[in-house]
Formats: C-alpha cells, sequence, structure tokens
C-alpha cells in the first residue's frame, strides 16, 4: 500500500500496525523503514501497489494533479483501490462561515480564544488550491466510483467545541455545506496513462 503525502506517518504507522505492507511518501517524512522523504513525482513509473491512500495533498497539486492521477493509476495496474481523503474550500459557502465563526465565539465566550483562522482568513489561505469541482471531475475521469460521500471538516479547526457529529448533523439538514469528501475508486481499464 503506498500512502501519499504521510505527513508526520500517523495513519501510515497504523496501517504498519495493523499488518499491511506500507510505502509512505511525502518531502517531510519522519525516519523509518517504511518512509520515503520523496514527492509523488519522484515515485518510479515502474512503482506498483495494491492500493493508494492519500489524505489532504492532492489540493495542493495544481499543474501536476493530472500527472500524478495518471501515476496513481498506473501504480494501480492490478486493479487495487485509490482511497482519497479531501476538503474543497471552494465549498465554504455564506451560512457554513457563519456557523464556523458562531462556534469560534462559543470558544471565546469560554475562556479559550481560538488561535485557528477566521473564515475570511481560511478562505483567503486556500484560495490558490485546486477547487473540488476541478479535482473530483479529474479523479473520476480516471478511477470508477466505488464509494463517495461528503464529510464534516470544520470542526477540526474548533478544539473540539463542535464535534463531527454536531457539524454531521447540521450538514444532513442542509443548514450548512460539508467541506470534506472521500472518494474510493478502482482504475479505469478503458484509460490508458502514459509515463510521465
Amino acid at each position: 500500500m503506498l500512502e501519499v503525502g504521510c505527513g508526520r506517518g500517523k495513519l501510515a504507522l497504523a496501517l504498519a500496525a495493523s499488518g499491511y505492507e506500507v510505502t509512505a511518501i511525502d518531502p517531510a517524512a519522519p525516519d523509518g523503514p517504511i518512509f520515503r522523504r520523496i514527492k509523488l513525482e519522484e515515485l518510479e513509473d515502474d512503482a506498483r501497489f495494491d492500493a493508494v491512500v492519500a489524505r489532504g495533498v492532492f489540493h495542493h497539486m495544481g499543474e501536476s494533479l493530472e500527472p500524478n492521477l495518471d501515476r496513481v493509476a498506473r501504480a494501480l495496474e492490478a486493479g487495487g483501490p485509490f482511497v482519497l481523503d479531501e476538503f474543497g474550500p471552494d465549498r465554504l459557502d455564506e451560512m457554513t462561515a457563519a456557523w464556523y465563526e458562531g462556534q469560534r465565539l462559543i470558544l471565546a465566550a469560554a475562556g479559550r480564544p481560538s488561535d485557528r483562522p477566521s473564515a475570511e482568513q481560511w478562505a483567503q489561505h486556500h484560495v490558490s488550491v485546486t477547487p473540488s469541482d476541478v479535482l473530483l471531475p479529474a479523479v473520476r475521469s480516471r478511477f470508477e466510483e466505488r464509494f463517495s460521500e461528503d464529510v464534516p471538516y470544520l470542526w477540526r479547526y474548533l478544539d473540539g467545541v463542535a464535534s463531527a457529529e454536531l457539524e454531521e448533523s447540521l450538514v444532513s439538514m442542509g443548514a450548512i455545506a460539508a467541506l470534506g469528501y472521500r472518494f474510493v475508486g478502482m482504475p479505469k481499464t478503458d484509460v490508458s496513462f502514459e509515463p510521465v
């Protein structure tokens, strides 16, 4: 299994502890036998895996998004799944931003002012990332969807005051937007992926 953008390696170490053979890549990967300090673009063209997992990394790829999705599809030639966990800053609408700001005010009123960004700062910080309405079609053009869902995302910025369950309930009622999304797909067999 390949983890793209492993960061500090928490997921990779958990997968390895569960018995999976893991290669975890990230330019800032920690030391250890399962980690490699490389970008996806630097992965060998002939590298093959049973599964590829990526959390919060593909929205940063910009112009290298499509070649890197091709690289993942080639790495899964045997038919393993691509598991993508992402978020779309483009999904932050007025109601969702207002809810988030309200939760920040609750933190402040409880004597725990947040050092996390405001909704406006968060949106500005993510203005140059690949939006979900570009990333998801690029993924779906290469991978046959087996599962997808929208998921709460902003709760992790709120120091536990707003749980994932609360955000999920508001999303399910249509009161706020789900910024997060998950996708699981298998490489399409009718698409040819040229080496980069």
